[in-house]
């Protein structure tokens, strides 16, 4: 029986796909490495940046630092509102939080840009803990994320009790590493195969559906 439930939030909670690919667009455009196709970026939704943009970049670690710097300078004015919830997310929490689950988001992006996001959806009051990545590039695995959000729970020793909801495999496999089960959503940003190789507790394709497995 679970107790508490870790949300991630881009992808999951959040359809955050246009301020991070415009983000992340101009970012390369600074460091020489120009991509015209959007699409194509939506693979920096969801993983730690500053890995990204090295393995999508072949860059080296300083000017993936770098291109972490100038993704900053946009989405910090812009891009961090080019986001919107998904529908019928607001509902869920809600109904969640009417049922006595402990919510928290567990994310990768920073903590600092978590709780902007959050407060700015007025999301902020479903949420008993908000844990993220640290600005300084400390913390942005995913099973560090979740190690921090058990510990500020109080629940390290109950992680049975915790499920892990998240659209990408590094999602999963982070909750894995915690010894969380994960439920993965097929409407973020993972794709179908990626998801069903990185088996998920289950796969579900709608908030709706994400909500009636709670029932």
């Amino acid at each position: 029986m679970y107790k508490a439930i870790f949300f991630d939030l881009d992808g999951t909670l959040t359809e955050s796909g246009e301020g991070i690919t415009k983000s992340v667009q101009y970012a390369l455009e600074k460091i020489g490495k120009p991509e015209e196709d959007l699409e194509k970026l939506k693979v920096f939704v969801g993983p730690p940046l500053m890995e990204q943009f090295m393995k999508y970049a072949g860059v080296d670690e300083a000017t993936g630092r770098k291109a972490v710097e100038f993704y900053r300078e946009r989405y910090e004015v812009k891009g961090i509102y080019e986001n919107h919830p998904y529908e019928g997310v607001e509902e869920m929490l809600q109904e969640l939080k009417r049922k006595g689950y402990i919510l928290a988001v567990a994310s990768s992006k920073p903590e600092y840009y978590v709780t902007q996001i959050l407060d700015y959806f007025k999301l902020s009051s479903y949420f008993d803990v908000v844990v993220g990545s640290e600005m300084n590039g400390a913390r942005t695995s995913k099973s560090e994320v979740i190690e921090e959000a058990l510990k500020r729970i109080n629940m390290s020793d109950k992680r049975n009790e915790v499920l892990m909801v998240g659209d990408k495999e590094h999602d999963v496999l982070g909750a894995r590493a915690a010894g969380l089960d994960c439920v993965a959503v097929a409407y973020g940003y993972g794709t179908q195969e990626e998801l069903t190789e990185a088996n998920p507790l289950k796969i579900v394709d709608s908030v709706d559906e994400l909500l009636h497995f709670f029932d």
